[in-house]
């Protein structure tokens, strides 16, 4: 069997897919170097149509030249018909709402733009954010796009260690936060800081710092854009690894293309449309697609700066009027373990639903149904790719379990591996795609998308090995999931390489074994990871939270060890299962899974800054995460 080639179509259309052209050759592989001087380029012609097709739906800069924040807020704000447009609605801890209109949005980013160039900040600095989900932080993300510089969003809940290291490895130039954050976490260490300039504060000015409304009220809001170009960069975004040492991934303004289409294909938005994207801006979905996307588009954002509370979020699906709501897989798990008095006929405006973080499983896709009248839509892709590569697109037949098909313009390929879930090499070097529909291997992508990551910052050879060479003397973006493409090329998870389980000679993905364990009644999450065995290399051991009616026994420990082994076979089942009230996950909701493994064996934990607190010992986010209450 030939190797499998995703199919690909029109990013304005979105609909018929056309076989991609079999006889061009993809683009040799480049030295990698730097961000700004070198972006592999693998596309085939065809899919280097369709991306240009999106770049020309942009308006450009005057003489040339693209920033964000033009494409953003002040191509809208140019026309008197839009400029009226709600582009932002704030609802605060209290339920109380404050909106900014697409013209108030410009003028309150460019007097944070003038604020920030009159300190000396332009071109490739970079601004950092350590705050909630306050209006500040989205004037400064576009403010910062408009000075030139690089926005860079941090956790608000971060402590000390994670803001200064990031902050260190990032060359933080300003700083915008709040009073507490700068008080208890910054303060202590900002001389071992020495490329932070400027602190400014949204509540307050202590010693040291500067008042961020002060600053922006002296400061002109006549209009500012920086000449910057489509691969100067625009935002850097860290993600954690194992070794301890987040890696800095920087994207550019040319990014904004892809942003803008993905959020039209695989979340059908439109001008018009209510949209709430559920995650926080320190997360990069939080940033493309609570941000960007959405703007481009001319929509109206909802913003929440309040944690998840399921009784607040059906209240604000159905008083915001929310068109289309994108959250992550755990939250959607938290609500379906609450009590919901959102009957689907109570919320007529909600149209669309999608998910990402983690897989969805079957059985969250169906309780959309049931509870909001419509299924929940899948979809796939990470920090590097900087927008949604794969997806259950609107209007489309949902496979329940898949994460969906490549949207259009993405070419996606599943490469051999090896007995280590690493992608399999010839003696040259280069990798070959599977030969068969369904077997598992590793997702990788065809380089050459406009959000693309352009580097790992100060991290080359990292970044270089993120790529490999095929027979053609393509390249391909190994993506570290493993997955597999049906006959339909519908794409299903299997796992990350690092968390697959290699037992007597079988590759098991965690995500098949979590969710049998999640078909039980008494389940309400689980995590499963290899144990070391002298005799299997590994077993798979479960790590289970129960309901809260359910009882933590030997009892229950042997009949969810008989149930799994009734759905999986005794080669795939756990053979231990321990209870813990909580799983560790980041604030993004993804199962730290080698954590689970690192604390069984007594190895070394790894970078912990972006992991979610338990909930007995989270910090009060009325302090720390946004204004004071």
């Amino acid at each position: 069997m030939a190797p499998r080639r995703c199919r690909l179509g029109t990013l304005t259309e979105g609909k018929d897919l056309v076989p991609a052209d079999e006889g061009l050759r993809a683009l040799p592989l480049r030295q990698i170097a730097s961000y700004r001087r070198h972006v592999i380029a693998s596309l085939s012609h065809t899919s280097q149509e369709i991306w240009a097709d999106a770049r020309r739906q942009l308006v450009g800069l005057a003489g040339g030249g693209l920033n964000i924040a033009h494409e953003t807020v002040t191509r809208h704000a140019s026309d008197p018909a839009a400029a009226s447009i709600e582009a932002l609605r704030f609802v605060g801890r209290d339920g109380s709402v404050r909106s900014l209109t697409y013209g108030e949005l410009e003028r309150a980013s460019n007097r944070f733009a003038r604020a920030i160039g009159d300190l000396g900040i332009g071109h490739g600095d970079r601004v950092f954010t350590a705050l909630g989900r306050v209006p500040e932080l989205y004037v400064t993300a576009l403010g910062t796009w408009k000075a030139g510089a690089v926005f860079c969003p941090m956790f608000a809940a971060f402590g000390p260690e994670p803001l200064r290291q990031r902050m260190d490895i990032g060359q933080a130039a300003v700083l915008v936060t709040n009073s507490a954050i700068y008080q208890r976490r910054v303060e202590m260490q900002r001389e071992t800081l020495t490329s932070l300039r400027h602190v400014l504060c949204i509540d307050g000015q202590p010693s040291g710092t500067l008042a961020f409304a002060a600053s922006c009220e002296a400061a002109s809001d006549e209009p500012i854009m920086a000449p910057t170009g489509a691969e100067d960069p625009a935002i850097l975004h860290f993600t954690s690894g194992t070794t301890g040492t987040p890696k800095g991934a920087m994207h550019v303004h040319d990014a904004v293309a892809a942003h803008r289409a993905t959020a039209s294909v695989a979340l059908g938005l439109r001008r018009g449309d209510v949209f709430w994207c559920t995650a926080d801006p320190g997360w990069v979905t939080g940033t493309s697609y609570g941000i960007i996307a959405p703007l481009a588009l001319g929509v109206t954002v909802v913003v929440d700066e309040a944690e998840f509370d399921a009784q607040r979020w059906n209240m604000l699906l159905e008083r915001e009027g929310i068109t289309v709501w994108y959250t992550a897989p755990t939250a959607i798990r938290l609500m379906m373990r609450a009590p919901t008095e959102t009957p689907a006929r109570a919320l007529p405006a909600l149209r669309f639903i999608a998910s990402v973080g983690e897989p969805l499983a079957a059985d969250a896709v169906q309780w959309g149904v049931e509870a909001f009248g419509q299924p929940i839509h899948d979809n796939w892709w990470q920090t590097e790719t900087g927008v949604i590569m794969v997806a259950n697109q609107p209007g489309e037949t949902i496979k329940p379990g898949s994460m969906g098909r490549p949207l259009p313009g993405v070419e996606l390929g599943i490469l051999a591996i090896d007995e280590e879930g690493q992608p399999l090499t010839d003696a040259a070097g280069r990798v070959h795609e599977v030969a068969t529909a369904g077997e598992t291997g590793m997702l990788a992508l065809r380089p050459g998308w406009p959000s693309q990551f352009r580097d790992y910052l100060g991290q080359p050879k990292r970044y270089a090995a993120c790529f490999r060479l095929d027979p053609d003397n393509g390249a391909w973006y190994v993506s570290g999931d493993l997955a597999s493409c049906d006959e339909d090329g519908h794409i299903w998870f299997v796992g990350r390489a690092d968390d697959v389980i290699k037992s007597s000679g079988h590759l098991i993905g965690p995500f098949e074994v979590e969710h049998v364990l999640l078909e039980h009644p008494a389940v309400a999450a689980a995590a499963v990871f290899g144990k070391p065995d002298p005799v299997a290399g590994a077993i798979v051991k479960a790590v289970v939270v129960l309901r809260g009616d359910a009882t933590q026994s030997e009892d229950m420990r042997r009949e969810l060890l008989g149930h799994a082994r009734r759905r999986l076979g005794p080669a795939v089942a756990p053979r231990e299962i321990d209870f813990v009230q909580h799983l560790p996950q980041t604030r993004s909701g993804k199962i730290l899974r080698r954590l689970l493994r690192a604390r069984e064996l007594g190895l070394p934990e790894g970078d912990l800054s972006t992991l979610e607190p338990a909930p007995q010992s989270a910090p009060a986010p009325d302090s720390l995460a946004g204004r004071p209450s």
